[in-house]
């Protein structure tokens, strides 16, 4: 059933016109629903209790959910009620309803309090629902008694009375403290206009580094050229075909493309390393030289 062509004045209207069903009717209707799911029983049992599921949505509006939304839920919630009801129990249906309507306008609520999902657990459902009442009458109690808590005092004391650990208490309270704002909004005391997400610490890695970074790329490079400029024609092809090709050729295939052996190959390969890494001990030596 969807009531989305009905604003909230013209829900209520509609529902508080709808029969009231008495036992031995609400009975037949559940039956001919769960035995023969006959549409039409569905729809008055769902119709004689929408002003249930309102009355429930409107003890939910403090949380800034439109009313219109929160109707549309527990309506969801109501028909869930419905399909589940088992008439064979012997409990009212309104009694039964009571509980999925109020489930499914909690989960609603919770889904969009914030872009931050604030908990999913039964705990935490518990805390978000029910900590600022407890908190208000522990509060309450105190003063009564002439004693002042202090923060932890009420921390603990609320996670004692709901049942839930401590850090839940402290999370929840983070959440419901403070509301969701952009990062591309402008702090209100920058007088440069700054967003907070410049305030926000870059991880990666920091102009200077990069700049170093490059600088040794860069010093390396020619220190590799330098070396191979050491070599012969033949060693230097042999390096490059084996060590700076995306896909190194194998010693085997130079060799026949060279007409010499495969060990003659890892010789030669050998021999021209062994002239690189002289070079290049030479050119950072001189370097290390230079800077002390």
């Amino acid at each position: 059933m969807a009531f989305d062509a009905y604003d909230d004045q013209s829900l209520s209207r509609h529902a508080m016109k709808a029969e009231l069903l008495d036992a031995e009717t609400e009975l037949r209707l559940a039956y001919a629903w769960r035995d023969e799911r006959d549409e039409e029983a569905l729809h008055r049992l769902i119709t004689a209790y929408m002003r249930l599921a309102i009355s429930m949505a409107a003890k939910f509006k403090r949380y800034g959910a439109p009313m219109n939304d929160l109707i549309q839920e527990a309506s969801l919630g109501l028909m869930k009620a419905a399909d589940k009801f088992d008439p064979d129990r012997g409990v009212r249906f309104s009694t039964y309803a009571v509980w999925w309507i109020k489930a499914s306008i909690q989960d609603y609520v919770m889904r969009n309090w914030s872009m931050v999902r604030t908990g999913s657990t039964s705990s935490q459902k518990s805390l978000f629902f029910n900590m600022r009442r407890v908190q208000a009458r522990l509060e309450r109690e105190a003063s009564s008694r002439g004693e002042a808590l202090d923060r932890h005092q009420l921390r603990q004391m609320i996670a004692s009375e709901v049942g839930v650990p401590l850090h839940d208490v402290e999370m929840m309270e983070g959440r419901l403290s403070g509301s969701d704002f952009s990062l591309n909004a402008t702090q209100s005391t920058d007088e440069e206009g700054r967003e907070w997400i410049e305030t926000i610490e870059d991880e990666g890695d920091h102009g200077a580094e990069l700049v170093e970074e490059g600088r040794d790329r860069a010093t390396l490079r020619h220190w590799l050229v330098a070396a191979l400029t050491q070599l012969n024609d033949r060693e230097q092809f042999i390096v490059r075909e084996r060590k700076l090709r995306d896909e190194p050729r194998t010693l085997e295939s130079l060799g026949q493309e060279l007409g010499l052996s495969k060990e003659r190959v890892r010789q030669i390969e050998a021999a021209a390393f062994g002239k690189m890494r002289k070079s290049l001990e030479t050119q950072s030596s001189e370097v290390h030289h230079f800077l002390v």
